[in-house]
This record gives C-alpha cells, structure tokens and sequence, in this order.
C-alpha cells in the first residue's frame, strides 16, 4: 500500500463516522422512539432518505480504498476483503431501508405512513460498525508497519552515511537519506495529526522537531568531519547528531507501537501542578466521604508537593524574595492541613456527620487557597526568570562572540566564550525544569523536557562546532556548521519565548483542559458560597434542541464539502473561503456534541465572530468576481452576496453581545447556530452558481482571464506563520533539506 492509501482510508472514515452519526440521530432513534407505522411529512423523509444515502456513498468510497489495500498487502489480503464485503452489504441494506419515498405516497393530511423495520436497521448498523472497525484496525496495522519499515531505511542509510570517507560517496548517499528522510516526515506528520491522546502527540512532534533540526546539523557536521577526518572536536560534533537521530527515531517508534524498546514502563516526571492538582481533589473529596483515605497518606502528598518545592528554593536562580515567599507559603499549607485534620478527625468521631460540617467546609476552602496561592508564586517565580533570560540573551551576544573568535582561530577567546555558553546552557535547563513544574498540562509538560533537553545537547555542540573553527579558521564548512548549530540554538530560544505564552495562557485560564459538556457560565472565582458550585448543564430538552441544530450544521458543511471538490481550481479564493467557513462550522457543530476545541460557550461564540470575518472576506472575494462578469450573471452573484453580508452582521453582533444567566446564554447559543446554519445555506447556493460560471467563461474563452488572473486580483488572504516558515503539518523543514541537498556539491578548497 502506497502513503496515499493510508491518508484515504482516514478521510473516508471521517466521511462514513459523520454521515453514520446522523444516520443513527434520525433514522435508528425515529425507529426506537416511535410505533410500528408513524406518519412523517415528506421532508422528514427526504431528510432521512438522504442520510440513508450519504452513509452508503461514505461506505463505497471506504470500502474502495480497502480493498486497494488488501490487493496491496498479501498477509491481509483475505480479512480485509471480508471486512470491506461486511461493510458494503450493510452500506445497501441502510440505503434500502431509508428509501421510503418512492415506495410509499403520501395521505390526505400530506404526511406518510411507513413500516419501520426496527431490527434489520439495528442489525445493519452494527454490521457496519464491526466491519469498519475491523477495517480500521488492519489499516492502522499497515500504517505501523510502513512507519517502521520507513524508520528501518533511515536506520540503514544513517549507518552507511556514520562510515562514508569521501565526498562524492557521501553526497550520492545523502541524496537517498534525505529522500527517505522526506517520506518519514510524511508518515509520522500523518501519523502525529491522528493521534487523539494529547501527551502522545506532544512527544511525536518533540522527536519530529528533533529530527528536523538534527537532518540540517548532520549534513554540516558529516562535510567539516570529512574534510578534516583528524579533528577531535569534528568528530565529537558529528557522533553527537548520530545518537541524538538515532534515539529520536526510537522515540517514533515507541509512541507509534506504544511499547518501550529498553522493556521498561515509562516513568513520567512529577510536576508539581500535578501534584497540587490531585492534593486539592483529595481534600475537596472529603465533603462527600469522609472516610475516603487517611490523613497519613494527605500529609504525605503535601509533603511530596512541598518536597519539588526545593527545585525552586534552592535554585541558584531564584530571586530573593521568591524564595521567601515560597518558604512562607509552604508553611502556611502546611498549618492549614493540620488544621483540617484536626476537624476531620472530629467529624469521623461524630456519628452524627455523614458529610462535612461547616468547620470543615472552611478549613477545605483554605487549605484549598494556600495551595492556589503556593501554585501562582511559582508560578510568578518562573516565568519572571524565563521573561529575563530571554530578554538578556535577545542579541545573542555569545553566540556572536563565539563566530568571530573562532573564524579569528584565537583558542583563548573560544575557551572564555565557551564558559559563558556553559552558564548559559545551565541557566536555561534549569528555567525549563522550573517551567514543567508550572506548566499546567502535560502535553506542555513534554514540550519543557524536550526543550530542556535541547539546550542541554546543542550547547556542547556548539562548543565542538566553535573549537573546530578555531582549528581550521579559514574553513568555509567549519564556518557554516558552527552556523546550523547556533541557528538552532536561537530557534530553541524562540520556541522558549512561544511555550512562556502558552503556559501563561493555560494558568490565565485561556486555555487547558476539556471542561463539562456545554458548560454554562460559572460562578465567580471569589464566591463567598462555602460549597463549591458545579457547572450547569443544559437540561434534556436544551441539548436535545442544540443537537439537532448541530446536525442540521452538520449537513450543510457536507453540502459545502461536495460543491468545493468539484471545484477544478482548488486555490481560487472563493472555494478556499468556503471551505474554510464549513471547517469552522464544522468545529460548531463538534461542540453540539460536547467534542472539538471548542470546550465553553465563550469558546462558541469567539468562533462564530471568527467564522462571520471569514465571510465578510469571502464576500469581499465575491464582490470582486462579480465585477466582471455581464449584468444577469452579476445580479445572481451581487444579490446573494447582499444577503451574506447581512447574515455576517447579524452574527458578528450576536457573537459580541453580552449575555448573563442559563436562559440567555441558551438563547444566544441557538441564535449563533440558527445564523451560521443561515449562512452555511447561501454559501451552499453560491458555491455552483460560481463554479458554473467560471467553466462557461473557460470554455468560451472569453476575456475575463482564467481563475487564476480573477485570483490575483482578490484580496490578500492571512498567511499562516507554518506557511512562512516553510512548514506544513505532514513534512519537516523539506525546503531547507532540498536548499542544502542542492548545495551539496559546492564543497570549498582548504
């Protein structure tokens, strides 16, 4: 099976998975919830005839991609296709089933009566789940195996590339190295997109950016190793970035398989806001069972969080005043602990108190705070050190220095500038320990290790790379090895500068982790309530509306999908607006169901002020199309762009307007849904009427000028900063590794 095949087989998953889910909402639950013959309206019938139908295409294009790969891997060839058969049978049944329109007419009230076949429906549908699955789990077999077999190639070409003693053997090994290395990056960026556990994809895309970097240094340190084979420091710099590859691939392959190469269970740091985390959970526990653990192992959790206290207190690097306000505020948790024992063990002595007493209640409360109060002083304590680092070394004055003194080839100045790298390097490391213990989440967690682990392998690196030039100052290859490695260096600080805004988004409370389904405003952080107060859900009949109106969303982003595909140029503007619009509703829709990135109502209604922006420019894109088109083309396209532009005012406002209590807040989340479904409609309408148009005027060729000129003359879009990085979410650095492939062979004489 090629990658190609691996990407399909997930794009028609999706397709089949959000047909399915509106398949099961309004056809399996109709049957359930109704008698043996209900009458429906001819709409309703339509609306579930072409779910029917939507399910039993998603399944033909999944089972066409199936059955490539079973024709392509022999050893699965025969469960494969079995899977693929179960699936296409239950495909027709469900399209069968739903087909009731053309076998029924309607009555005298308009409505129809159809016979609802409960048990064959039920069956068919879960033959498709089995057989999807089973379809899915040999896929996701295969892809496994093409990451490993993949990762084996590079292992083997890195081998002969460890051993090469000449250029030209190198640059024809190197050539096949980063071509391999190109289908890696391919592989594991798919591979990183579809893992759905947070910390896994944090730690792919840690060994990933390893390897980006590490494919740069290699070059440059195997060329400067080659020509001069009997420098030390050149070869210390070259082993460097064979192990640190190596392990990296390692680290692929164990996130990929899930297992351990070494055999052992990974251990994973203890942060202290982990630690606070589940402290405080324990103690806000108690309210409801008293008897749910001893004070013992509470205090031995306190003291434990205390205990990574001292990373900070007795850090070289931490302020004066920090240290003593943490010192103090350990204490005060501490006496606040007791405190609470004290009236626990009380109230576990009174028969009579099967839940906590108002005494409790407020000692809960403050042993509560001075952990919250403990957790922001480190927090301040650590990000202020990471604020002044990062400021201090902006200029890169070592690294500078470093350059000049080693293209000079003065030893003494290298040897003193390398002792301020080393400082330094220490300084960062020991910032980035202090950043995991606050950072919030673990997928952060990871990206403070890696970063860690970063400078703690590049910095001596640059030394090597410096002394290497020290040796052989006239090098123009030692020159640009020592500028990969202080490249890197520089681009690590700036990731540095990026994980300092996140972690202070997630403490701020932009940002974090999943919260209740729908949630509803919350009360105020100060509330003088001695119980806390849950987040309010919408009651049966709230979802049960938002839901449907979800769905409703939900088909109209099909909608816009199916019309943008039949697009011959998928970078015209107007396409690439539309599909941009349905991504957003799409991530509207998710939220329906309690899934996605969009976790709160506020979450809601930023995306749909988003998502009316993203119309305004499409409108803009539209206006722009239409001036040059003839007056009945024009009115089409000028009328049902007026009627967007109204729509995108009216939900821009919507989305900006304050709400307080459950009520309105249920109102505002079902008006933003109701418009963006509005909205969704007349870009569904547009999408053809514009395509048509644009193959009419290419088919006559007239003058208006291809989509391509008409593209050109829009409004310039936002560029991603991936995108002016030369980045994108499946390949690593391709650009710069293709730039230093092609320069390969321009090697300087001595």
């Amino acid at each position: 099976m090629n990658h190609v095949s691996a990407s399909a087989v997930v794009d028609c998953l999706k397709w089949i998975v959000f047909n399915l889910n509106l398949f099961c909402v309004f056809q399996i639950t109709t049957l359930i919830n109704h008698k043996d013959k209900p009458k429906k309206s001819e709409k309703t019938l339509r609306a579930i005839q072409r779910v029917g139908q939507a399910v039993n295409v998603a399944v033909g294009r999944f089972v066409t991609v199936g059955e490539a790969i079973a024709t392509e891997n022999e050893e699965l060839k025969e469960e494969m296709s079995f899977a693929c058969y179960e699936a296409r049978r239950a495909g027709d049944t469900i399209a069968q089933l739903t087909d009731v329109i053309t076998s029924e007419r309607p009555e005298s009230d308009g409505k129809m009566t159809i016979f609802s076949d409960k048990s064959g429906m039920v069956k068919a549908a879960r033959m498709l789940l089995s057989s999807v699955t089973k379809v899915l789990v040999l896929a996701d077999r295969i892809v496994i195996k093409q990451i490993i077999t993949s990762r084996n190639k590079v292992l083997a070409t890195l081998e002969q590339l460890e051993k090469v003693s000449s250029f030209q053997e190198f640059v024809q090994i190197f050539s096949q190295f980063g071509n391999e290395m190109v289908e890696f990056a391919h592989l594991t960026g798919d591979r990183q997109n579809d893992l759905k556990d947070e910390k896994k994809k944090a730690r792919m895309a840690a060994a990933r950016a390893v390897l980006e970097k590490c494919t740069m240094m290699l070059l440059t340190a195997s060329k400067t190793c080659l020509r001069h084979p009997d420098c030390e420091s050149a070869r210390i710099n070259k082993d460097a970035v064979f192990h640190r590859m190596r392990f990296a691939l390692e680290q692929v392959i164990e996130i990929v398989t899930d297992a351990r190469t070494s055999g052992e269970p990974e251990i994973p740091p203890v942060s202290i806001y982990s630690g606070i985390k589940d402290f405080k959970g324990k103690v806000e526990n108690l309210r409801e069972a008293l008897y749910s653990l001893s004070k013992e192992s509470l205090v031995a959790m306190l003291e434990g969080i205390l205990e990574h206290t001292e990373d900070f207190t007795d850090s070289a690097y931490t302020s004066h005043e920090h240290r003593e306000r943490i010192l103090e505020l350990s204490q005060l948790a501490r006496q606040e602990l007791e405190q609470l024992v004290t009236v626990w063990m009380q109230a576990q002595q009174s028969y009579q108190d099967k839940e906590a007493t108002e005494e409790m209640e407020l000692s809960i409360l403050k042993t509560c705070q001075s952990m919250n109060e403990l957790r922001r002083e480190l927090h301040n304590a650590a990000v202020e050190l990471a604020a002044d680092l990062l400021k201090y070394h902006a200029d890169h004055i070592v690294l500078k220095a470093l350059k000049v003194s080693g293209g000079e080839g003065n030893l003494e100045a290298v040897a003193e500038y390398t002792c301020k790298l080393t400082e330094q390097k220490e300084q960062l490391v020991e910032t980035c320990r202090l950043l995991r213990h606050i950072s919030g989440t673990e997928p952060l967690e990871i990206t403070c290790v890696h970063a860690e682990d970063t400078f703690q392998v590049i910095g001596p690196q640059i030394i090597s790379a410096a002394q290497t030039l020290a040796l052989h100052p006239s090098s123009k290859i030692a020159k640009e090895n020592l500028d990969v490695f202080c490249e890197a260096w520089e681009s690590q600080l700036n990731d540095m500068s990026i994980l300092l805004r996140e972690i202070n988004d997630v403490f701020e409370g932009r940002r974090g982790e999943k919260r209740t389904y729908l949630s509803l405003p919350r009360p105020g952080k100060h509330s003088t309530n001695l119980k806390a107060v849950k987040a309010v859900k919408l009651d049966a009949e709230e979802q049960t509306t938002i839901s449907k109106l979800g769905l409703e969303l939900r088909l109209l982003t099909s909608d816009v999908d199916s019309e943008s595909e039949k697009w011959e140029d998928q970078d015209q503007e107007i396409v690439r607006q539309g599909q941009s619009m349905s991504s957003m509703a799409y991530s509207m829709y998710l939220f329906t169901r309690g899934e996605g990135l969009l976790k709160t109502t506020q979450d809601l209604f930023h995306q749909a002020a988003v998502f009316s922006e993203e119309g305004f420019k499409l409108c803009s894109s539209l206006q722009a199309f239409s001036s040059q088109l003839g007056d009945d083309e024009k009115s089409v396209i000028v009328s049902e762009t007026e009627k967007l532009v109204a729509l995108c005012q009216q939900l821009q406002m919507m989305a900006k307007a304050p709400v307080h209590g459950k009520n309105a807040t249920f109102q505002k989340v079902d008006s933003s849904i109701q418009n963006t479904k509005s909205i969704m409609t007349v870009v569904v309408h547009l999408l053809p009427v514009c395509n048509k148009i644009i193959r009419k005027y290419k088919c006559e060729k007239s003058n208006l000028g291809s989509p391509q000129s008409w593209r050109e003359k829009q409004l310039p879009t936002p560029v991603s900063e991936d995108a002016l990085n030369g980045k994108n979410a499946n390949g690593f650095g391709v650009k710069s590794l293709e730039h230093h492939m092609a320069n390969l062979t321009f090697l300087e004489s001595k």
